[in-house]
């Protein structure tokens, strides 16, 4: 079955290492601040996803180990 595309298929093969130290080169680019946007904006998409809303409270867990 063959099939007509407007646009041809692009296949770009990359070592996970090679990705790896792009996406820490990405993030180290950006400021503290705008990581820190992008982690509250992906933490939001999740909940939505996950529950069909953003819960008003999130409960603060923290555990610490004893060195």
């Amino acid at each position: 079955m063959k099939i007509n595309r407007n646009m041809a298929m692009a296949v770009n093969h990359v070592k996970m290492e090679v990705e790896d130290s792009l996406d820490v080169g990405f993030w180290l680019s950006k400021t503290p601040s705008e990581r820190l946007a992008e982690v509250v904006r992906l933490r939001k998409k999740y909940f939505t996803w996950l529950n069909g809303s953003f819960p008003q409270k999130i409960e603060k867990v923290v555990h610490q180990k004893k060195i």
